[in-house]
């Protein structure tokens, strides 16, 4: 397969995948609290992980680790619990059209830090995106009205880590397998995680007695398997093969898949709701270099 269809058809993957996350999230919800959620899906992806790729370990140069262990937990760590903490308030949708900020967080560092080229057209298309994540960011407070609205900046965030997490895997890890990597982030996060449970009381032995916790469970194992570790791995090697801002643009796709299981799971989308989600996804739109993606695909 060549580096031009590959990268398609893991975009269009990605997309499906992490577009079923929000709701498999959602459902995890019901037996676990936020951080339970959040360690057991780090737990069992580690696991997971380790069973395929330890031998891909030897990849990864002493140097690069430092890389590793930052790119774990702003990739995986920090947003595992801030979308669990989210959703706990927000809808599963409203969590997907927001992490659409993550393409426009990708420009703003990539021209800050990275020296990625500066246009205009781009900017305009961060402001769009930013104008549209403040329609659905106060349709939150419209409609919660209370503390639970602030809810959707933990969204937000979330994508800020996704940003930095894909600058540095594509300007600092370059060379590295995307299984290599993977593993190695939830190496350096694991330990991290297990604390956090073992502090949440979380009990194995009472689990096994809750029919709730038991499919919250089975739901997070299938997020694991699919939505965390295969995704994981795909993401870190579209990373390699293309831009960053390519990498992300995942959410032309995502928010769709994400949104359709929202209404099939009883979620309202309002009008102004899908105003801001076209405003993010015309902002992801400026901001994609066309003539760079037209010449990659060819």
């Amino acid at each position: 397969m060549s580096i031009a269809i590959k990268k398609w058809v893991y975009l269009i993957l990605l997309s499906l995948i992490w577009g079923s996350s929000y709701i498999l999230i959602k459902k995890g919800l019901t037996g676990l609290t936020p951080l339970e959620l959040g360690s057991i899906r780090i737990l069992m992806t580690t696991t997971i992980l380790f069973l395929f790729g330890w031998k891909h370990l030897q990849q990864i140069p002493k140097d690069a680790w430092k890389w590793i262990a930052i790119t774990g937990y702003f990739g995986t760590f920090f947003p595992s619990y801030l979308f669990a903490f989210a959703e706990t308030a927000i809808a599963s949708a409203v969590a997907a059209v927001l992490n659409g900020m993550t393409p426009l967080f990708t420009l703003i560092l990539g021209v800050l830090f990275f020296n990625s080229p500066f246009k205009w057209l781009k900017i305009f298309g961060v402001l769009v995106g930013f104008g549209g994540t403040l329609v659905l960011v106060s349709n939150e407070f419209t409609l919660n009205n209370g503390a639970e609205s602030w809810y959707a900046f933990l969204v937000i965030a979330a994508t800020l880590c996704y940003s930095i997490n894909v600058n540095l895997i594509k300007y600092k890890l370059q060379g590295i397998s995307a299984l290599a990597i993977a593993l190695g982030n939830f190496i350096c996060i694991c330990i991290p995680a297990l604390i956090i449970l073992l502090l949440s009381n979380f009990s194995f032995e009472q689990a096994l007695n809750s029919s709730a916790v038991t499919t919250s469970l089975g739901y997070i194992l299938i997020l694991s398997l699919f939505g965390t570790a295969l995704a994981k791995v795909m993401f870190n090697e579209l990373v390699a093969i293309s831009t960053p801002v390519f990498s992300i643009s995942i959410t032309y796709l995502l928010p769709i898949v994400a949104i359709g299981w929202g209404i099939l799971d009883g979620e309202k989308f309002s009008l102004l709701q899908w105003l801001g989600c076209a405003l993010i996804l015309l902002g992801v739109y400026l901001i994609t270099d066309k003539k760079r993606l037209k010449n990659k695909s060819n």
